[in-house]
């Protein structure tokens, strides 16, 4: 399943109906629709009850949405993670400096680090 189709059976899911849950996802009713009976199909499971009045999970759906909710969760984590890594002062530094240049190097390198990426603002790791 891709992350789109697990939004929409989270969104519809939480919606409880396809207008709403199309709506939350930016798309239309139709393509929301055929989107989900395609899952359906290609897994030979029915993740929604469907009756004129209501949506209703199934009970294979209800494990599915939640799993969803879990993998849609943990991708917005990668997002996060790839922002931080764009950041070359986030994180820990490691610097390596041979002990006789260090008393002469460190005392000069230290502050302007701190000037540039104040220890406070630093995440630990």
């Amino acid at each position: 399943m891709t992350l789109t189709e697990l939004r929409y059976i989270v969104a519809l899911a939480r919606e409880r109906h396809f207008g709403h849950a199309a709506e939350k996802c930016h798309v239309s009713q139709p393509t929301l629709s055929v989107a989900l009976k395609k899952v359906e199909q290609r897994y030979g499971v029915t993740l929604f009850e469907r009756s004129s009045a209501d949506v209703r999970l199934t009970t294979i759906g209800e494990q599915i949405a939640m799993q969803a909710e879990r993998v849609l969760e943990e991708a917005g984590r990668l997002r996060e993670i790839v922002e931080q890594g764009k950041d070359p002062l986030h994180g820990p530094l490691r610097l390596g400096v041979i002990y006789t240049i260090a008393p002469y190097l460190l005392p000069r390198l230290i502050p302007a680090l701190h000037s540039r990426a104040p220890p406070d603002a630093a995440v630990p790791a």
